[in-house]
């Protein structure tokens, strides 16, 4: 018997280390060691528990701990990462978000449950109830002033390349209508306090409003987001018709790259520093009094090493106004100089790597007229 469970190790081992099995068949995450011994495919821990909320199609057990019998150890062997992602992913529609170990729970759920309990990317040309263009339904929306989440009708159109959403079911004229191309969607549950929270983002007078939605079901509300970016995947189609469609799928949906409080100080920055709520959402710094507002009190543009911007670690010499956080940085423009301070090196050093990675990229000629703009403004 000991014999056997070594041989069983051992095989379990060699089909282990495959490259192909290197990272979690699920989310990407370097290292798994959980495997589904009836699916064939190796995953992570947190991957595992959602795994285990599905006992009818998948059975998961850890690789180091549980044992395996030799038939186990030769269905994994038969199977693994590539053989199986290979049948449950083989028609994936191009603007579906794949997430990855960095995303929210109803993500990496609802991904896994598509592909395995529902089977939605087996079969070419299938009928997705995300991909036809368009989609109504109820998602409660926090509301601007009053903070409570109330029941609204949300209508996407692909023909109309819009998004709407109507204060009443039986209303006639919509209380906002956003053009598609200006919208941005991203999960947001523990801003929103749900699980299933999602911010729904789009400029309006070239300002950015914020819109936040849940709703009951983690399948619908990931339907929604997938249901936008097949909205916006096909408008961009028509709009850049040379560009491929991987040029096309990097331009949807994003989420933000760091958001979190620091310290601000005024353009005479002799002001008292005040805690605010930042967003990053590319070249556009955002600022807000509450997480969870509908516009930024303040809004600043963040340009390309090229053409003089640049961050840098502390403040300048001799800078003035009370500050309760001390680890500071400075955002360089050609105009000014904007202060912030942090309340640990490691929340510095974040927004730091954040600032330099958008500052090193080039910019656009959309993101030169919209650098105008706000030059304008000021």
């Amino acid at each position: 018997m000991a014999g056997g469970n070594e041989r069983s190790m051992k095989a379990l081992k060699e089909v282990w280390r495959r490259a192909e099995n290197s990272l979690c068949a699920d989310c990407g995450k370097p290292d798994p060691d959980w495997a589904s011994s009836t699916l064939g495919v190796f995953i992570c821990l947190s991957c595992s528990g959602i795994h285990r909320n599905i006992p009818s199609i998948s059975k998961v057990k850890s690789l180091k701990m549980d044992h395996w019998d030799d038939a186990q150890v030769q269905f994994l062997a038969k199977h693994g990462n590539a053989v199986t992602k290979a049948m449950y992913e083989a028609h994936i529609p191009i603007f579906y978000y794949q997430p990855t170990y960095n995303d929210c729970q109803v993500l990496r759920e609802q991904w896994i449950r598509a592909k395995y309990e529902r089977k939605e990317f087996t079969e070419p040309g299938k009928q997705l109830p995300y991909s036809d263009g368009v989609k109504e339904g109820i998602l409660w929306k926090r509301g601007r002033d009053s903070g409570q989440f109330l029941p609204r009708k949300f209508l996407l159109s692909e023909r109309e390349g819009c998004l709407k959403y109507f204060t009443k079911q039986d209303a006639k004229e919509p209380k906002i209508n956003v053009k598609i191309d200006v919208i941005n969607a991203t999960f947001q549950p523990v801003k929103i306090g749900n699980p299933n929270g999602l911010q729904i983002t789009y400029l309006k007078d070239n300002k950015t409003r914020n819109i936040f939605v849940y709703h009951e079901s983690g399948k619908e509300v990931v339907d929604w987001f997938n249901a936008i970016r097949s909205v916006q995947f096909h408008y961009l189609k028509v709009a850049f018709p040379t560009a491929s469609d991987n040029e096309i799928k990097n331009r949807l949906t994003r989420n933000f790259l760091k958001e979190g409080y620091m310290e601000k100080t005024g353009p005479k920055q002799r002001e008292a520093f005040k805690k605010r709520w930042f967003t990053l959402d590319h070249r556009r710094l955002m600022y807000f009094k509450d997480p969870l507002d509908a516009y930024a009190k303040g809004e600043v543009f963040v340009g390309s090493r090229e053409n003089g911007y640049s961050v840098q670690k502390g403040l300048p010499s001799g800078t003035q106004g009370n500050f309760s956080w001390h680890y500071g940085l400075t955002i360089v423009t050609p105009d000014r100089e904007y202060l912030f301070t942090c309340e640990t090196e490691a929340d510095q050093l974040d927004w730091i790597a954040a600032f330099t990675s958008v500052i090193n990229q080039a910019m656009t000629p959309q993101e030169y007229a919209i650098e105008a703009y706000f030059k304008f403004k000021s």
